[in-house]
């Protein structure tokens, strides 16, 4: 059976502590007799050599066996991080994230889902605007019929925000992010009171969100 790493760790400390302690006694005893070694001189030499040799060899095994085991490390870590990559989880809502739609030419991007109301009437189309020097959208509070609900966000500012729908806690529309700009977003939506937010870090903390009533 093959040493682990902790086995050639001790091996090199206890031979490496023998050839110091036979090192000691062997000068020791030089000193206090001129005739030693004599006639032991190779067995004293074959002893050096055998504990030299034996302390490179295992000093070589423990550091093989150091850099195996971070490499092993290293690949699980690695493993590890693809399988994260893999498999995004959303936070907050602990659902699995289906990304938000690029609105670009369509106006928005909407996601079904959440809203359990029937979505049936005419819908509108609302205005909303950011301001240009503050950190905030120039409503509260926006109101629609039933159907296919529109905002259309004019972003005048250098920074840049956007326009999200949701209820309950359930994304269900995203526009794009923009600057000095305008963008949209489309959702259907059925009676009932909805949140619009900038999702930008900080942004909404900040006072940029709203209340949507449909009714």
């Amino acid at each position: 059976m093959r040493p682990s790493h902790m086995d050639y760790d001790t091996i090199f400390y206890i031979v490496g502590a023998i050839l110091a302690a036979i090192a000691v006694i062997t000068s020791f005893v030089g000193l206090r007799s001129e005739k030693f070694p004599g006639r032991a001189t190779p067995v004293v030499i074959l002893a050096f050599v055998a504990l030299v040799g034996a302390t490179t060899t295992y000093s070589v095994l423990n550091g093989q066996e150091e850099e195996e085991h971070r490499a092993h490390e290293l690949e699980q870590a690695n493993a590890e991080a693809e399988e994260l990559e893999e498999d995004p989880v959303s936070e907050g809502t602990g659902e699995q994230n289906t990304g938000e739609a690029d609105s670009g030419a369509a106006g928005g991007a909407a996601e079904s889902g959440g809203n359990k109301a029937p979505v049936n009437g005419p819908g509108g189309t609302l205005q909303l605007a950011a301001s240009e020097t503050e950190i905030a959208f120039d409503k509260t509070e926006l109101s629609s019929e039933p159907g296919e609900v529109t905002i259309q966000l004019t972003n005048p500012a250098l920074l840049e925000h956007n326009v999200v729908v949701e209820q309950d806690g359930k994304k269900l529309a995203a526009s794009e992010t923009i600057s000095k700009g305008e963008t949209s977003v489309t959702t259907p939506l059925g009676p009932g009171e909805y949140r619009f937010y900038c999702s930008v870090p900080g942004h909404a903390e900040a006072g940029m969100e709203g209340t949507l009533t449909v009714r």
